[in-house]
C-alpha cells in the first residue's frame, strides 16, 4: 500500500508544482506579450511622479516603474503610466488594468490581507504632518484644536487625523476630497486652516507653491508611513520580479555600483558584485529575466541612492535630507536595507 501511495503523491506533487509555476508566470507574460508594463502612480506631484508640459513623467516612483521595465524589456520606456486617484488606485490594480503600483502608498494590515494584495518591499519611511500658513502663528499640531483640515478621502492619511485628534481630545473638521490638487488649491485659497498628507508629500506640494517660505511643516510626525510597491498577491513570481529590482537598485548603492561605473563592475572580483551583475550564478534566468537584467536596471535608471538624490535629494526643490534618516543605507544607520543577493 506504501508503495502505491509514495508514486501517486509524488504524481500529485509534480501537479501542484507545474500548476503553481503555470500560473506564476503568467503576469510576466502578459506583460512580455504586450511589450510594455502598466505601471500605476498617482497624480502628478513634484520629486515622486511629476508629469511636465510635454508629457513626460519623473519622480522616484516613476523610477521605480523604470527600472521593472529596463529589467523585463533593457528599456526604460517601455511604461504606460497610468495616473488615478488614491480612492481607485486599488481597484484598478486588483482588476488587471496595472501591473504594479508604484506611488506612496502605506503598508498596512487590512491592505496587505484583506485586498488581494501584496507590498513587495518598503522604498521610503514616511510619516504623517501638517502644513499651516507661517502668518498663522501655529508651531505645533497641538495648537490644532478646533481647526478645519484638508485631507485626501480613501486614505490612510484620513484615519490617521481622526485618531490622532480623537487620541488628543482635540475637535476638527475634515475638508475632504479624491484629488489633491483640489485640496491644494482649497487649502492655498483658505478654505482649511491646515493640509494633512505624508511629510514627503507636504514638502513636494510645497516646493510647487507660488512662495514655498509662506508655508511651514510642523514638526510632529503623528504616524507610520512604510511606502513601496504593490502588486496582486495572485502572481508570486510577478512579486519576486518588482521586489528583487528594487532590492537590486539598494544592493547596488551598499556596493558602490552605479549607472556611471556599472560597466567597469562587470570585471569586479567582488563575488557579491558578481552576483549582482549576473556574471555568476542564475538569480535573474530563474526569475524569467536575463542574466545581467540588474546590469540593464543599473545602466538606464540607476542604483537607490541616485533615484533618491536626483528626485527628491537635498539638491532639488523637494528637498528631503537622507542623511541621518531612516531612508539612508543601514550601513549608515538607516532602514534601507536590501535582503541577500544570492
Amino acid at each position: 500500500m506504501l508503495k502505491k501511495i509514495v508514486p501517486v503523491a509524488a504524481t500529485l506533487a509534480a501537479a501542484l508544482s507545474y500548476t503553481t509555476a503555470a500560473s506564476a508566470q503568467q503576469t510576466l507574460e502578459t506583460v512580455q506579450e504586450r511589450g510594455n508594463l502598466n505601471c500605476q502612480v498617482g497624480l502628478p506631484t513634484p520629486g515622486f511622479y511629476n508629469l511636465d508640459s510635454d508629457g513626460n513623467w519623473s519622480g522616484i516612483d516613476v523610477d521605480v516603474c523604470r527600472a521593472v521595465a529596463a529589467a523585463i524589456f533593457d528599456d526604460p520606456e517601455a511604461v504606460d503610466f497610468q495616473s488615478v486617484t488614491s480612492a481607485v488606485r486599488f481597484t484598478s490594480l486588483a482588476n488587471g488594468e496595472s501591473d504594479m503600483l508604484s506611488r506612496t502608498t502605506t503598508w498596512t494590515a487590512v491592505r496587505d490581507t484583506q485586498l488581494g494584495l501584496d507590498f513587495t518591499t518598503i522604498n521610503f519611511y514616511d510619516g504623517q504632518g501638517f502644513l499651516v500658513p507661517e502668518d498663522s502663528g501655529i508651531t505645533s499640531t497641538l495648537e490644532l484644536d478646533g481647526a478645519t483640515v484638508c485631507v485626501l478621502t480613501g486614505t490612510t492619511t484620513e484615519l490617521n487625523l481622526a485618531d490622532y485628534f480623537r487620541a488628543n481630545n482635540m475637535e476638527f473638521t475634515p475638508v475632504t476630497n479624491e484629488n489633491v490638487n483640489v485640496l491644494v488649491e482649497t487649502y492655498l485659497g483658505g478654505g482649511c486652516d491646515a493640509y494633512t498628507n505624508d511629510k514627503s508629500g507636504l514638502a513636494a506640494r510645497r516646493s510647487a507653491f507660488p512662495n514655498p517660505d509662506e508655508h511651514v511643516i510642523l514638526p510632529e510626525t503623528v504616524s507610520k508611513e512604510p511606502l513601496g510597491p504593490v502588486v496582486r498577491n495572485d502572481d508570486s513570481a510577478w512579486g519576486d520580479i518588482v521586489r528583487w529590482t528594487l532590492f537590486g537598485m539598494i544592493e547596488a548603492e551598499e556596493l558602490g555600483v552605479s549607472s556611471e561605473n556599472v560597466e567597469e563592475m562587470l570585471e569586479s572580483d567582488s563575488p557579491a558584485i558578481r552576483r549582482l551583475l549576473g556574471v555568476e550564478g542564475n538569480i535573474g534566468e530563474e526569475m524569467g529575466l536575463a542574466p545581467d537584467f540588474m546590469v540593464n536596471v543599473l545602466r538606464h535608471v540607476g542604483n537607490y541612492g541616485e533615484i533618491y538624490e536626483a528626485n527628491i535629494g537635498e539638491d532639488t526643490p523637494v528637498g528631503i535630507p537622507r542623511a541621518g534618516t531612516q531612508n539612508d543605507l543601514w550601513t549608515r544607520g538607516g532602514l534601507i536595507y536590501a535582503m541577500p543577493f544570492r
